[in-house]
């Protein structure tokens, strides 16, 4: 096998082209925007694990050019009370310790880290359709254009078009709760700017940290609806602040007043997620990324888990003798942990989190996989141990 094509330049596609390109494979990405600033509004948090898995693919200092490192996490009550302060993650290395970063600011890196080693990143290719064949697949895009290879990677994120083949049948779902984002200068919560602050509120969970050039990036998880297509997209900033404020101010805590002093960049969308044990391959099409486990935004995984995906994929495609015997082998180390985070992350979105799963493990402390991690993104170990 030579030739990979990648369906999709965000996070999991970008990755995995690195990673298959530090493994001695061709990868082209096939990316449906015009550019790489996809999702340039919301921001995300790579955990240690993502940041472990940056660092296998030589990627670690693209990505710390950009956002903010945090090293412990505040606990707020409904009081506006800290109840409790802790390290977060393995904050003493500082190449491993949490980032907030912009999503569109991180997609942007990382194609920039793959132009750099020379990997191709095609922009405005929209994939229409796959073509799986016995010896290839075939990839056919929107402009009437078609790309063959040994192997498809549908990384397209949670609307993946690439599923519609894979599993038709395997279409995200809401996961209980609206999601908004915003951004400020205009209020300086307490707190030091290497800490995310979590507030538990009487109906709201809410999350805050100021980078060091003094802008809060926040978020407020809130239990309702779906929206519709129309609604987020005629929605302001104006309709989603007045929607949220008289919750926040049930309470006794910073976040009405960080929501206050929010102008336009406030956004809102849905907490969605996959259904379990949906097919993530077909043929010589495997899925990745959020297009396989997109998960609600409650653990704060999504990110961490596609560079996760990347690392494995491209070790057992290296290690492991055979197309069919690599990629099942890949199923076999993901599948559960991935869908460990779908479902905690879910109970956590719809308030039915239990503080441990039938093995009595504590749930979204240790994930399925954990204790082998390591190992398996251990860029100079063969994955099958």
């Amino acid at each position: 096998m030579t030739r990979i094509l990648v369906i999709g330049g965000g996070i999991a596609g970008t990755a995995s082209a690195l990673a298959l390109h530090k493994a001695g494979f061709e990868a082209v990405v096939y990316e449906a925007h015009p550019d790489a600033a996809e999702d340039i509004g919301a921001f995300l948090t790579l955990a240690s694990n993502g940041m472990r898995a940056l660092g296998q693919l030589g990627a670690t200092d693209a990505v710390t050019a950009i956002g903010f490192p945090l090293t412990a996490l505040r606990l707020l009550d409904e009081s506006g009370k800290e109840a409790a302060h802790a390290p977060m993650g393995e904050a003493d290395d500082p190449r491993l310790r949490f980032r907030c970063l912009r999503r569109g600011e991180l997609n942007t890196a990382l194609q920039a880290e793959a132009a750099r080693r020379g990997i191709a990143v095609r922009h405005g290719a929209r994939l229409a359709r796959i073509e799986n064949g016995p010896d290839a697949v075939t990839a056919h895009f929107a402009d009437g254009s078609a790309a063959t290879g040994d192997l498809l990677l549908g990384a397209d994120g949670l609307n993946s078009t690439a599923r519609e083949a894979i599993a038709p049948d395997g279409r995200p779902g809401h996961a209980g709760q609206r999601v908004f984002y915003g951004y400020t200068r205009d209020v300086a919560p307490s707190g030091a700017s290497d800490c995310i602050t979590m507030v538990r509120g009487s109906s709201v969970a809410f999350g805050f940290a100021t980078s060091p050039e003094g802008e809060t990036y926040w978020f407020a998880r809130v239990a309702d609806g779906p929206l519709t297509a129309r609604e987020i997209a005629e929605g302001t900033a104006a309709d989603w602040r007045d929607r949220l404020l008289p919750v926040l101010r049930e309470d006794a805590t910073p976040c009405a007043g960080i929501v206050e002093a929010t102008g336009d960049r406030l956004m809102v969308t849905d907490a969605t997620e996959l259904p379990l044990g949906m097919p993530w391959r077909s043929g010589r099409a495997l899925l990745i990324g959020d297009a396989a486990h997109a998960a609600s935004p409650a653990t704060g995984q999504g990110a961490s888990m596609a560079l996760e995906d990347a690392v494995i994929l491209a070790k057992c495609l290296r290690d492991v003798p055979g197309t069919d015997t690599a990629l099942a082998h890949y199923e076999s180390l993901r599948r559960e942990r991935v869908e460990h985070n779908i479902a905690t992350s879910g109970a956590l979105s719809r308030g039915t989190y239990a503080p441990s799963d039938s093995a009595g493990r504590p749930a979204g402390k240790t994930r399925p996989g954990e204790d082998a991690l390591a190992g398996q993104l251990d860029w100079e170990s063969d994955i099958r141990g």
